[in-house]
């Protein structure tokens, strides 16, 4: 079992510097996804992810425990990450989307399921570059670190329902590039299932 991240925060509190590297290991990588998902520029996304943990590291005190350590971190990540958007005042142009009904959004994730692990995560994580900044995050923390709503509400700063909203907006918008994207006949296969 990892050593827990409160045992590496108390021993950084106390004075220990080294300790901090622990937990940029355990975090740089998943900081990195997520703010390349949301700058879609790989030189702005790894000098924001510094940022991230020069604020972490910073604000370390300030972590009270009342939700995850990683929780605290990608908050701290999606942040900064607005800032420098707000900075660079970039604006990508959002998915147009079609009418989707739940039940198309449903089809969609069957189809995933049906993929292999691998091929999916791939497809998914495709089609999520192609996605605004804040669906591309929103959908990386739900799709590839599980994250239940509570917690992306806490990261983000919305109410739970707030965010279930927005999540299913931001599926809507993934499942039109999917859509386009995916074998038809796979979506096919569920349509006729489904009847």
């Amino acid at each position: 079992m990892t050593t827990s991240d409160q045992h590496y925060i108390n021993l950084i509190i106390d004075g220990d510097t080294n300790a901090f590297e622990v937990l940029v290991e355990r975090y740089k990588d998943l900081v990195f996804t997520l703010t390349l998902r949301m700058l879609k520029n790989r030189e702005e996304a790894e000098e924001v992810a510094q940022d991230t943990f020069i604020k972490v590291y910073k604000s370390l005190n300030k972590f009270k425990g009342d939700a995850k350590f990683s929780t605290w971190i990608y908050k701290i990540a999606y942040n900064t990450s607005l800032d420098r958007l707000k900075k660079n005042k970039k604006h990508f142009n959002d998915v147009a989307i079609d009418e989707f009904t739940e039940h198309q959004v449903k089809t969609i994730d069957n189809a995933l399921d049906n993929l292999e692990d691998k091929e999916r995560e791939q497809s998914i994580r495709d089609c999520i570059a192609l996605l605004p900044e804040d669906d591309a995050f929103l959908l990386t923390l739900y799709y590839f670190e599980e994250e239940s709503l509570e917690e992306i509400s806490k990261t983000i700063g919305l109410k739970p329902n707030n965010v279930k909203v927005k999540l299913f907006r931001s599926r809507k918008k993934l499942a039109t590039i999917l859509k386009d994207r995916l074998e038809p006949e796979i979506i096919e296969h569920y349509e006729r299932e489904r009847r």
